[in-house]
């Protein structure tokens, strides 16, 4: 094996990736951590795009190649990140389980339960780690916000609300996010996504939803709304909402019996307990892009397992499908 291969056990290896898709995400995660992580190096980039891909791959030390299959033979790369269309996991995914390549995939990991369920199978069966992207589990208040719930400091939770809308999809005029096969549910393949994992993250799997989305403008400039009432299995209720497009806004909210705590973006938690005024903590800023694929890399080299169980993975992409089959009535 060669010297920096994680499997040797060297655990202060730093692991070398492959970045397959360079759009605007694939982009993000290289320039998060090449030359900041002493965990991971990205070596290799792949994409179809001959032009600008290979021109940000050159910018960034990064050999280049668009061929998938490149990247799954090559003995360098010791694990691949996947930035690309969702209808490209399933396959992408099993291909990196059969070679024996830890996979970062994307949210989201899959558009239904059941694709999920063969993509965890084959990592599992394969013996490779699998990692999802959902970056927000790594800001620091929806880290303070699931350590008070953890803890009992909030008492029973009943009741959480999640809103997640920005305006991004006024940027994007064409290519595979405006298409409904790709991005199903007007915005919660984007951005309402984030705040149900954040949700199930937190109360756990969802038993029963009932949804609506509402339609205001064709693409390539949707304006469109959508928004779900959840029932978890925990008994926990739950409201959702994502808006195409809106400025920036995020927002969960965790109802207990001995108080409330309300996130309001990356580093603003809002305290409110019983008998008490509220508490506004601000919490230091982290790069969280970086932070999950430093949580890869540690899973890779046995250090910790990947925050985000295999269950946990499995849990809101069930929930996923489930609401975007309710906006789809």
């Amino acid at each position: 094996m060669d010297a920096g291969d994680p499997r040797r056990g060297d655990r202060a290896a730093v692991i070398a990736v492959a970045i397959v898709g360079l759009g605007r995400w694939g982009r993000s995660l290289v320039e998060s951590a090449q030359g900041k992580s002493e965990k991971l190096r990205f070596v290799l980039g792949v994409d179809p795009d001959l032009g600008a891909a290979r021109e940000f791959s050159a910018k960034h030390g990064v050999r280049f190649t668009p061929a998938f299959e490149e990247a799954l033979a090559d003995r360098s790369v010791d694990a691949v990140v996947l930035a690309t269309p969702h209808s490209l996991h399933l396959p992408q995914v099993l291909a990196a389980a059969a070679a024996k390549k830890p996979v970062f995939c994307e949210k989201p990991l899959a558009l239904t339960r059941a694709h999920a369920e063969r993509m965890v199978d084959a990592c599992q069966r394969g013996g490779i780690v699998l990692g999802v992207g959902h970056n927000r589990r790594w800001w620091p208040a929806m880290r303070e916000l699931a350590r008070l719930v953890v803890c009992g400091e909030l008492g029973t939770l009943l009741h959480i609300e999640g809103h997640n809308s920005n305006e991004n999809s006024n940027a994007v005029a064409d290519g595979w996010r405006t298409l409904p096969a790709e991005s199903p549910g007007g915005g919660m393949t984007g951005a309402g996504l984030h705040a149900l994992d954040a949700m199930v993250g937190i109360a756990g799997p969802v038993r029963r939803v009932k949804a609506q989305l509402i339609e205001r403008k064709p693409p390539p400039a949707p304006q469109d709304t959508a928004c779900a009432l959840l029932e978890f299995e925990s008994g926990v209720s739950g409201l959702l909402a994502t808006v195409r497009a809106t400025p920036f806004y995020w927002r969960v909210h965790a109802f207990g019996t001995k108080g409330n705590a309300e996130v309001l973006g990356e580093t603003e938690v809002v305290l409110r307990m019983s008998g008490a005024r509220a508490e506004r903590r601000s919490l230091a800023p982290v790069d969280s892009l970086r932070a999950e694929l430093e949580a890869f890399a540690d899973a890779v080299q046995g250090r910790a397992p990947f925050p985000i169980s295999p269950a946990q993975m499995l849990d809101t992409v069930g929930a996923f499908e489930r609401v975007v089959g309710e906006l789809g009535r």
